[in-house]
């Protein structure tokens, strides 16, 4: 079975039961679970590797920054665009408290960039993907997903039916999160029209396995191709 083939079994069944009081002692339990598995084994605490662990652990610095064809992105954009998405939501909008990025994480990774990175051209994410500190990027996640951790093991049934705040979007948008740019934006009404349970759904569990998943693609294809369509 393929990793999103097993994946979706417990997405399915995560969303029958996230907002059934009698089974949300289980729903939590795999929430916490299937996040668990996209991050590193610092947030598991469980002895065989994470999918996060079997992507990253024998990639070489220089595959995080190459775009194999005009199709993909790099594993490093990747990583910075899924754990981003989770910083802000969880924080912000679950937890309504403050984001981890702040200016001594931006100086450990490296970057100027603030937001999701939706919106960057082929350019600018090869030029964030060169210069972005690889270690202190997985420091940054462990950071997030150890956060998330603690907020998902809090959260009661009655949390999943909360709306999303308007004040927590825009403290998004002020907070450079999100950009002006179409691509970026449209973030804030989709996060918007949620709940607590909605955002658990997605972007928390569904959306991170789509980008480790592509990560696989695009670590397979580094390492199978001669050619790439960037790397400079």
């Amino acid at each position: 079975m393929s990793i999103t083939s097993e994946w979706n079994l417990k997405q399915k069944k995560l969303k029958e039961i996230i907002k059934n009081e009698k089974m949300f002692d289980e729903a939590k339990e795999l929430f916490i679970s299937m996040h668990q598995s996209v991050h590193f084994f610092e947030i598991s605490k469980l002895k065989e590797p994470t999918l996060m662990d079997m992507l990253w652990n024998d990639l070489q610095k220089n595959e995080f920054a190459i775009m194999p064809t005009q199709k993909d992105v790099t594993v490093a954009w990747s990583m910075w665009h899924l754990t981003r998405i989770e910083d802000l939501t969880v924080n912000i909008l679950v937890d309504e408290s403050e984001q981890v990025l702040n200016d001594e994480w931006l100086e450990k990774l490296n970057t100027k960039v603030t937001d999701t990175a939706n919106a960057m051209t082929d350019d600018e994410i090869m030029e964030f993907s060169k210069n972005i500190e690889i270690d202190a990027l997985r420091d940054y996640r462990n950071a997030v997903g150890i956060r998330t951790q603690e907020i998902l093991k809090n959260l009661k049934f009655d949390d999943m039916k909360r709306k999303v705040k308007k004040e927590g979007l825009e403290k998004i948008l002020n907070e450079k999160g999100v950009t002006e740019h179409p691509d970026s934006i449209w973030l804030l009404d989709f996060w918007g029209r949620k709940d607590v349970a909605g955002i658990i759904l997605m972007p928390i569990t569904r959306h991170q396995i789509v980008h480790i998943n592509e990560s696989f693609s695009i670590k397979q294809n580094v390492r199978r191709k001669k050619t790439f369509y960037r790397i400079d």
